[in-house]
């Protein structure tokens, strides 16, 4: 099968969930929730959505020049924000747009292997700690998600604070990994030379900081949008929330994380009391904070390159 018929399909397939969902949740009551909601924590929740996404950028441009590719903050704003864009139009969720971020990168006239690495360890790291702050909030809610295991939370929360820390602490023993196979593929080479560096752990710090920073902006869209429908939830819940639901929403599985993202915040939210329809509205909501700054991306197409340090 094409390349552009399985985006097709994949597409396809992402809308059909959605449908799915939405007729399992009830349309009009997810429409009422919509139409009444407050513009106030509408504006508030997108507002941190794009700081979220331009705290992202930030991070990419450290990472790129910390790999040896000089990146302004113009155009990495400018190339990230034009890569939301194009998640939101194509199948495939981040992929489309991080392939597109690399590939600016080697136009610009950078090496190919900073370009490709820069892209990957960006994805990885906001991966890294949105698994992370996930599962911290699982164990500040193991009282209610325990039960859904079938699990005691005494037992539920340790498990859950012991596997995070190992998953926090396993960056840092890069060096130690790959030192131990000096001979492994070429395609390994640039980490392994980047995990040599002397600031290895410094860069590493701070790609945690900025991915934490990310994260909690990212959360607290979520919760915003939460607000502006009228559903309050202690902010652990949302910690808990954004692993599964921008996880699914990652998959490259539809357009824009619509469909994935709604039935991940539908499951995730249901211990807690939610609603069906009001978490596919809270899922929607952050899906439309997708839309509005893929069309920030789209109208940044016709900007012309900042060549500015």
């Amino acid at each position: 099968m094409e390349r552009g018929t399985k985006a097709l399909w994949r597409g396809l397939a992402g809308l059909a969930l959605l449908a799915a969902v939405l007729a399992l949740a009830d349309p009009a009551r997810v429409l009422a929730a919509l139409r009444h909601a407050d513009a106030a924590w509408l504006l508030a929740g997108l507002a941190a959505a794009i700081a979220s996404n331009a705290v992202s950028a930030l991070r990419w441009r450290a990472l790129a020049r910390w790999l040896g590719a000089e990146l302004t903050r113009a155009d990495a704003g400018r190339w990230y924000f034009q890569a939301i864009g194009l998640n939101t139009l194509l199948p495939g969720a981040v992929v489309g747009g991080d392939v597109y971020r690399a590939l600016m990168l080697r136009r610009a006239g950078q090496a190919p292997a900073a370009a490709g690495w820069s892209v990957v360890l960006d994805r990885v790291s906001g991966l890294w700690m949105l698994c992370a702050i996930g599962g911290l909030g699982a164990a500040a809610c193991a009282e209610v998600l325990a039960p859904w295991l079938r699990l005691p939370a005494a037992v539920f929360a340790p498990l859950l604070l012991a596997g995070t820390a190992l998953w926090l602490a396993l960056p840092w023993a890069l060096p130690a990994l790959l030192g131990q196979r000096p001979r492994a593929g070429g395609w390994l080479a640039p980490l392994r030379l980047a995990a040599a560096r002397p600031d290895f752990r410094r860069q590493l710090g701070w790609q945690a900081a900025a991915s934490v920073a990310v994260q909690l902006l990212s959360a607290t869209a979520l919760a915003a949008g939460a607000l502006a429908l009228g559903v309050q939830q202690p902010l652990a819940v949302w910690a808990w929330a954004i692993a599964p639901v921008f996880l699914m929403a990652a998959l490259p599985l539809s357009v824009g994380g619509w469909g994935t993202r709604e039935a991940a915040a539908a499951a995730a939210l249901a211990p807690f009391g939610v609603a069906a329809p009001a978490a596919v509205g809270v899922a929607v909501v952050y899906g439309l904070y997708g839309l509005a700054q893929g069309a920030l991306g789209a109208l940044a197409f016709g900007l012309p390159r900042n060549t500015t340090k």
